[in-house]
């Protein structure tokens, strides 16, 4: 699984455009909903490979299962991974609705009175949003997903269904 993650995000690197640079090829992005709310930072690298479909790698720090709480006893040490892949549809360059599969990789432990539960696990889901850019140079909007985990020790402590939503801020280049 490391082997291949590792060659998928070498893949996303080394890749070239296969459009004309007559608009940004890429977009670096932040949630800033989640920043806000949670202190949870998802920071995104947007690669364009056609003028409507693009991918995206996104490093999530301090993530959290969903929108969980914490206090001083119960503690999320984790970190994840995601990579994805847009389908942008309906509507002008400047502005129109977006799907996204996506696989997620978190790492880390979730800390309480009660024990330690290990987050290790992968997560494949499905998202949406609607994103507006500005001059091909400042882009943002609103997207929502739902994913699906597949570790049996995350799901005895938390519901294998995971969403999350939020509104991102990027700039173009």
């Amino acid at each position: 699984m490391k082997k291949l993650l590792l060659v998928l995000i070498a893949g996303f690197f080394m890749q070239q455009s296969l459009y004309a640079q007559d608009h940004a090829a890429s977009e670096v992005r932040l949630n800033f909903l989640n920043l806000i709310a949670l202190g949870k930072v998802e920071l995104g690298y947007e690669k364009f490979i056609a003028k409507d479909q693009s991918i995206g790698l996104e490093l999530h720090l301090n993530d959290r299962y969903a929108y969980r709480s914490t206090n001083a006893e119960r503690n999320f040490n984790t970190t994840a991974l995601q990579l994805s892949y847009q389908f942008y549809f309906a509507g002008e360059d400047d502005h129109r609705l977006f799907i996204f599969p996506f696989f997620k990789y978190r790492f880390g432990d979730f800390v309480e009175p009660s024990g330690v539960t290990n987050m290790n696990s992968g997560l494949i889901g499905l998202g949406g949003g609607y994103k507006w850019a500005f001059n091909d140079k400042f882009a943002f909007g609103p997207f929502a997903s739902i994913a699906r985990g597949f570790s049996e020790e995350v799901s005895d402590r938390f519901s294998p269904i995971e969403f999350n939503f939020g509104f991102t801020v990027g700039l173009r280049f």
